[in-house]
């Protein structure tokens, strides 16, 4: 899995209807804290601050690395979110990537 960095992009997993944000949104980290905590800001298309959230490295994946100025593949992408499923769940998307493969 990809490490958090100072202002990488990421993309949240979960949905935080507190502040209006929805699996799927993207920010940026803009601090990053000792007990793998990160402040993450989200941005209307005018760059205006929609919420400043305090996150667990849980909560998010990392879709843009900020020190090689690179996206993350998307192989890499799918294996973050795939980490935090359960075994079941993780059944489940391969049995339905196997049926991508035969069409």
């Amino acid at each position: 899995m990809t490490e958090p960095e100072l202002f990488d992009l990421i993309e949240l997993l979960v949905n935080l209807p507190e502040d209006n944000l929805y699996a799927g949104v993207r920010g940026a980290i803009v601090e990053c804290y000792d007990n793998n905590t990160y402040e993450v800001e989200f941005t209307n298309e005018e760059g205006e601050t929609l919420a400043l959230c305090n996150l667990s490295s849980e909560q998010f994946i990392v879709i843009w690395k900020a020190k090689n100025k690179s996206w993350l593949p998307v192989s890499e992408r799918i294996t973050a979110v795939i980490n935090y499923l359960s075994e079941e769940r993780k059944q489940e998307v391969l049995d339905f990537a196997r049926s991508l493969y035969q069409r």
